[in-house]
């Protein structure tokens, strides 16, 4: 594919979080730690849930998908990452690079979607109780997630046909572990213009709009929890909520501290902080839903048990 005047873009190098060989035995035993935590974490999850009725709810539901969505975020980067340090191999085909910034933008637009779709189920379940089952019926979940899988491939694929048509004069070497949006807008020779107002414009409506929405959702949850005349009550309303106010604190805080500025200013520290959103928080996920959740500590309990009656 040409790119620029003479130059012809076979492969992309992605440097990595450090180019010390020294440092490379460290960062895959922690990588390689950080997805099967994250990995069998979310799986379990998703067992868990799928194997007991009692938590066949609607926001049970969602937190499947969500974990379903983790794990293939994690497995579109870093797989990738370890056979590089593994194979003392820094290269990355072009095609194979805009692939993977395509599925990273989709994934995490899905995270924001779903977490999204989660508020409004809390807010449906705590501020009407009485419609919550009519208003979230199954058909009306499933159709939430598979309206958030169409639109969502929307925005990545204009990113990707925008990026197809942009030339790398200068280098090709990617200081991160992955494909990422901004680093690629950065090694551009071309006017990156269009590129950024798509940012700007079609990106903040998909990510700050869900934001907004989730925003308001909880206004209306704690203005309802506050009414409630007991303790007790407000107690177990608000549990309801934690996990998910400290998944979306977790995932909004890294994203918004990378994106919301210009690619211009995208910095190789930066590299570190998407290190966050992308393989952190999809880990860390399974905990924050699990160790303060009743119900599915015991589902889990229950998975675990069923050990007992293997031959192993």
């Amino acid at each position: 594919m040409a790119r620029g005047n003479l130059t012809i873009i076979s492969e992309f190098f992605l440097l990595g979080l450090s180019e010390v060989p020294e440092h490379q035995p460290l960062l895959f035993s922690l990588f390689l730690s950080m997805y099967l935590v994250a990995v069998v974490g979310n799986l379990l999850i998703i067992l868990a849930i799928g194997s007991t009725s009692d938590l066949h709810t609607p926001m049970y539901f969602f937190i499947a998908n969500l974990s379903c969505v983790d794990i293939c975020f994690t497995s579109v980067t870093i797989p990738k990452m370890l056979l590089n340090i593994q194979t003392q191999s820094q290269s990355i085909p072009y095609v194979g690079c805009l692939t993977q910034m395509y599925f990273l933008i989709l994934f995490l637009e899905l995270d924001n979607f779903l977490l999204a779709v989660m508020a409004y189920d809390r807010f449906v379940a705590i501020c009407h109780p009485l419609h919550y089952t009519i208003t979230m019926s199954p058909k009306f979940c499933i159709t939430l997630v598979s309206v958030a899988l169409i639109i969502t491939n929307i925005y990545p694929l204009i990113h990707t046909l925008l990026m197809d048509t942009l030339s790398f004069c200068a280098s090709v070497k990617i200081h991160h572990i992955f494909c990422e949006l901004y680093a690629l807008l950065k090694l551009s020779c071309s006017n990156i213009h269009i590129n950024e107002l798509v940012v700007y414009t079609l990106g903040s409506l998909i990510f700050v709009a869900p934001f907004l929405f989730i925003s308001l959702s909880y206004m209306h949850i704690f203005s309802a929890i506050l009414r409630l005349h007991s303790s007790q009550s407000k107690l177990k309303a608000f549990s309801t909520c934690s996990s998910h106010l400290a998944v979306v604190s977790l995932f909004y805080g890294t994203l918004f501290g990378v994106y919301l500025r210009p690619s211009s200013s995208y910095t190789t520290e930066d590299s570190v902080a998407t290190v966050l959103y992308a393989v952190v928080a999809p880990m860390l996920n399974p905990f924050i839903y699990s160790l303060r959740n009743k119900d599915m500590k015991g589902a889990l309990r229950n998975l675990c048990s069923w050990r007992k009656v293997w031959p192993w």
